[in-house]
This record gives structure tokens, sequence and C-alpha cells, in this order.
């Protein structure tokens, strides 16, 4: 019997690639979606036909309980969120709402449902904020800087708690930053190879930018979704942050990717005060020696192959966009 697993948030990034993964790990995979006008399928495209789509809302208890109930699945992995930091400034309460109090809400499921359920909620970098020492592992205290980081942290401890009280096979993915070519374009690493790209092909003339000076800890997501299916495959629960251990400036990124087009990116970029964020996290930095000894997890892919491949998709993209 293969085994079965449920996937909320499976049209984003990371629920794509975690769907891929599980398709060639032959899981019987079941993906959530909101109904909404807004739902956008182009990222599962490719595997629309080998998996379930099935409705319930992180808002709404019951519809979560009556999906566990009905698919019966061995893992669900709660990658649904409010994902978009700037966003949350906008719409803090409904922030809270999905990315706080839907993670209670998908563990009550599983404790209604059936407590053996296996469960991984995605935490972030974000949670760290002011940082309180460099690099950030598993230990490192908490200072989330906007509404999403607040309530991440929030997800965070409820998942520690329904583990500890509960004795539910719950664990928490502290990833950092994690990009590739399916990335939203809302995001800086989408927008940078993305206008790269059009500035490239003649579509463009400029890219405004907010904090040059903002550091990340840049992985590939197909890398890191590896490490969430790992977390939930070891005899015990447990916390770990994924990250790649390596750090990179907004203007290195910009950098490289308009160099690897032969451009110079000082003729293209301007900086415009509109977005710089109320505040800025400091330095984000993952230190990943647990996932590496205990999951034996490494990331593959680097900063530079991540650029390269993301532009590529973007120059692909555009190519086919205007029959070029």
């Amino acid at each position: 019997m293969a085994k079965k697993a449920l996937i909320t948030g499976v049209t984003g990034q990371d629920g794509s690639y975690l769907a891929d993964l599980l398709l060639e790990q032959d899981y019987e995979v079941y993906g959530m979606v909101r109904r909404s006008s807004m739902e956008k399928f182009d990222r599962i495209e490719h595997i629309k036909d080998r998996i379930h789509i099935r409705q319930a809302d992180l808002l709404d208890q019951f519809s979560l309980i009556k999906l566990l109930d009905e698919i019966q699945p061995e893992e669900v992995y709660n990658l649904a969120a409010m994902s978009f930091v700037p966003t949350s400034w906008n719409q803090p309460v409904l922030t809270a709402e999905f990315t706080a109090v839907g993670v209670t809400r998908v563990l009550e499921a599983i404790r209604a449902v059936n407590p053996k359920i296996k469960f991984y909620q995605a935490s972030s970098s974000e949670m760290f904020g002011k940082v309180k020492k460099i690099p950030q592992d598993e230990e490192t205290p908490f200072h989330p800087r906007s509404p999403y980081g607040v309530a991440k942290v929030y997800g965070h401890w409820i998942t520690v708690n329904y583990r500890e009280s509960y004795d539910i096979f719950a664990v928490s993915g502290i990833l950092f930053n994690h990009e590739s070519p399916r990335r939203g374009m809302e995001f800086v690493t989408r927008k940078v190879t993305y206008n790269a790209a059009k500035i490239k092909l003649g579509l463009g003339k400029e890219l405004r930018m907010g904090n040059l000076d903002s550091k990340r800890d840049w992985g590939y997501a197909g890398d890191y979704v590896r490490a969430m299916w790992l977390m939930l495959q070891q005899d015990e629960p447990d916390n770990f942050v994924v990250a790649t251990g390596e750090t990179h400036s907004v203007k290195e990124l910009v950098e490289a990717a308009f160099s690897y087009l032969d451009l110079d990116y000082k003729e293209f970029v301007t900086i415009d005060e509109r977005f710089i964020r109320p505040a800025e996290v400091d330095l984000l930095i993952g230190d990943p020696g647990k996932a590496k000894r205990i999951l034996d997890w490494e990331p593959q892919v680097t900063f530079s192959g991540l650029v390269k491949m993301m532009v590529d998709a973007d120059m692909e993209l555009l190519k086919k966009e205007h029959n070029l």
C-alpha cells in the first residue's frame, strides 16, 4: 500500500516541489486548496493528473477534520500560510488567523481523527528577526520583526506543545530563504532574475529595488523539501534548521543575475524608498549542523547555481511569452 500524504499549500513553490518528491517516493499525494477565485495551479500543472486536489480551509476547523477523516493520511505537511512578509503588515489579523491559529486547527484535526498522523510545520527564519546570535540554530531565541514572523513563532511553539502534550509526531522545520524558478514574482530573488532577463531581451529598462545591503541565507527549494520529508522519516520528532550556512547580500544577488547576462547592474538598478520595510531583519544565516548530522541532509545547489537556474528559466519564459 502506498503511503498517503496531505500537503496544505500545494499550489505554492514548496508545495509543488514537495509533491514532485513524494510522487518520486511512490506516495499517494493529496493537495489541499482553498475555495478561491485567485487559486493558481500553474506550479502543479505538470503533475495535476497524478495528485488529488481537495478543498478545505485553515480558517475552518470542520473542513480540516472532514478532509483528514476522508483521506486518512500517514503524513501531513502544513505549508499553507500568508507567506509574503510585506503583506503581513497590511493584513496582520488575517496573517495571524492563517499562519498562527491555522496550525492549531490542523493539529486539532489530527488529534480528533488520528493522533498517529505525522505532522510537519513550516517554520521560518523570519522568527529570528532581530537576531540574538550568528549563525542561528535550533536553540537561538526568537525576536520576530514582522506580523508574519510573530505568527510563525506561534505556529512553531504550538507544534512543540502538541508534540509534548499529546505525544503527536510533530516536527518544525525552521527553513531559511529558499528560492527557485517557481518563486512568486513578489519575492526579491524572482523580481531580480525576471527583470534582469527582461532588460537583456530589451523588454525592460530598469529595476527598482529596496535595501541592497540586506543579507540572506538563500538555498534551493528543491533541496529544502527533501529535508522536510526526511524529518518525518526519523524515529523521533524534533526541530531542525534548514539552511546553507552561507550569506549573500541583495546586491550580490543583483550582481550575479546581471553579470550572468553580461550586463552591468549599475546601469539599470535604482533604489526606491517604497520597497524598504518598516522593520528590517538583521543578518539571517542558519547553522544546518544538526540537519546534516541527524538527517544526513546537505544542500546540492549553490548560490550561483541557483541564480543561473532562475535567470535561465525566466529567459525561457519571456521568450515564450513574447515569441522571441
